[in-house]
């Protein structure tokens, strides 16, 4: 049987360098690639049909629609709604991107640090240039809170520094080593079953109940994250922080 943290390893599939730098396209690249494309084609082949009464294949979409405007009704209110395209296609590239680590031979991009940190430093900047737009340079009101004395100044704004760049790093651990855990149980299990040639229902149930599990984490996954995800915008941006 295979190492279980084979399965996350990195493979160029097109080699390519530029000055030194690693540019390569890799599995990872491929898996994200095919995540946005199934999103777009799924989203255009429920919604090419826009009846008043909503058939089955419309309902998706609807559904997913419904349950992104709760997250944001909850952590950016009324006024958050004008962010909804970055919210949606946040929660169904993570949630995507889960769901296609839990096929066989696909890569679980959403497990490598390198590419959800990527993602939360983005979030992080987007939230910075959209604070300081929306709140001007009071913003930097952020590092140092109204009412509290000068003298602690050399103390506070460290911490508050610390604060903002801790979040982007606690969101990425979170999500990767949950993907990682979770994939690293599936291979366990199943090459064992593999190995020790121990079939019958039994068996099999267990395997798709750990499948079935796994497919309620990244989806509880993805929600988390774009929560987190909205609440930090929301401080960012609510002139009361």
């Amino acid at each position: 049987m295979s190492s279980p943290v084979e399965q996350f390893e990195i493979k160029k599939i097109i080699p390519l360098e530029f000055n030194g730098i690693d540019l390569s396209f890799t599995n990872s690249s491929l898996c994200m690639m095919i995540t946005i494309a199934v999103i777009l084609l799924s989203m255009g082949f429920c919604l090419r049909k826009r009846d008043v009464v909503p058939t089955m294949a419309q309902t998706i979409p609807e559904a997913v629609y419904e349950f992104i405007l709760g997250i944001m009704g909850e952590t950016l209110g009324k006024n958050g709604i004008k962010y909804f395209s970055f919210v949606f296609a946040l929660f169904t590239f993570i949630a995507g991107g889960n769901i296609l680590g839990l096929f066989p031979y696909s890569f679980t991009f959403t497990s490598h640090i390198a590419a959800v940190g990527a993602l939360s430093i983005f979030c992080l900047l987007l939230n910075i240039f959209l604070g300081i737009r929306k709140r001007g340079w009071h913003y930097l009101r952020t590092f140092f809170p109204e009412g509290v004395p000068l003298a602690m100044a050399p103390l506070i704004i460290p911490l508050e520094t610390i604060s903002l760049l801790s979040k982007p790093f606690s969101l990425t651990i979170r999500l990767a080593v949950n993907m990682s855990v979770g994939h690293i149980i599936l291979k366990v299990l199943g090459g064992f079953i593999i190995t020790m040639q121990i079939f019958g229902f039994i068996p099999l149930m267990a395997d798709m109940g750990i499948i079935m599990f796994e497919l309620f984490v990244t989806l509880l996954q993805a929600y988390i994250y774009t929560t987190l995800s909205c609440v930090y915008l929301n401080m960012a941006i609510s002139s009361e922080h």
